[in-house]
């Protein structure tokens, strides 16, 4: 099960602020380039964002479709690289005192991914976490005005 958590030092409200602005996507998704909106206005139910990965030479394509959300604690996600698979992403926003705790909990679905799914593709999505909530950390305390402190 690759479930991350990390402490934010800002408020849950401006953590959901750089969750529901789908331009800042990109900001805080590893390995995204870029993004923006394509159906409805995110992030409410059946909302999606159209990404663009760039590895290398190579770049691909995906969507990611709101599932569930309860503004302003919780979004899940269906993540959809194409060849590489589906996943569905659930990430929670706890207040914690005046700061927030943010919970990553992904697994895969379909495809690639979901085929080869196990305990070393786990520690593999962990190591993807901790970046990705770096990164959305640095985000939402930059957003915020708090001061960042880089940690993994």
């Amino acid at each position: 099960m690759a479930v991350r958590h990390r402490l934010i030092h800002a408020a849950p409200q401006h953590v959901w602020a750089v969750l529901a602005d789908g331009s800042r996507y990109a900001d805080w998704v590893v390995g995204t380039s870029d993004s923006h909106v394509a159906r409805g206005p995110w992030p409410e139910l059946g909302s999606a964002i159209e990404y663009t990965v760039r590895i290398g030479p190579w770049t691909g394509s995906g969507t990611t479709v709101v599932r569930r959300v309860d503004a302003p604690a919780e979004l899940e996600l269906e993540v959809d690289s194409g060849p590489v698979g589906t996943a569905r992403v659930a990430i929670e926003v706890r207040p914690w005192g005046a700061e927030s705790l943010v919970i990553v909990d992904e697994h895969p679905l379909q495809g690639i991914g979901g085929a080869l799914h196990n305990a070393v593709f786990d520690a593999l999505i962990q190591l993807r976490h901790r970046d990705m909530l770096r990164r959305l950390a640095n985000v939402v305390e930059e957003h915020a005005g708090a001061p960042t402190r880089e940690r993994a």
